[in-house]
């Protein structure tokens, strides 16, 4: 289990990444919608439109959801109040800018 504090926006992001990427299926579907490449998602990693975007993936579909909560070890509430940390500042933010 990759348990990470719910206070921490950036660390349930990447860690949700991190959970994303260990399946082949996830991390192409992840890929194609959001038409980045994975050199491109290495190179803004760190930036909070990036992150916000992991997370609103895994929140865009409640089975992965449930998942990716449950493998991570905090409650589906926990990425949700993370993604909305992260978007906040920026709604009109575009993953290809």
């Amino acid at each position: 289990m990759l348990k990470k504090d719910d206070g921490e926006p950036e660390g349930l992001a990447l860690a949700a990444l991190g959970w994303i990427l260990s399946d082949d299926d996830h991390a192409d579907r992840l890929l194609a919608l959001t038409g980045v490449s994975p050199e491109e998602l290495r190179e803004r990693i760190g930036e909070r439109v990036v992150l916000a975007a992991i997370l609103e993936f895994v929140l865009s579909h409640e089975p992965d959801l449930i998942a990716c909560a449950d493998a991570l070890g905090v409650p589906p509430k926990a990425l949700e109040k993370a993604h909305a940390a992260l978007a906040a500042p920026m709604d009109d933010a575009d993953w290809g800018a």
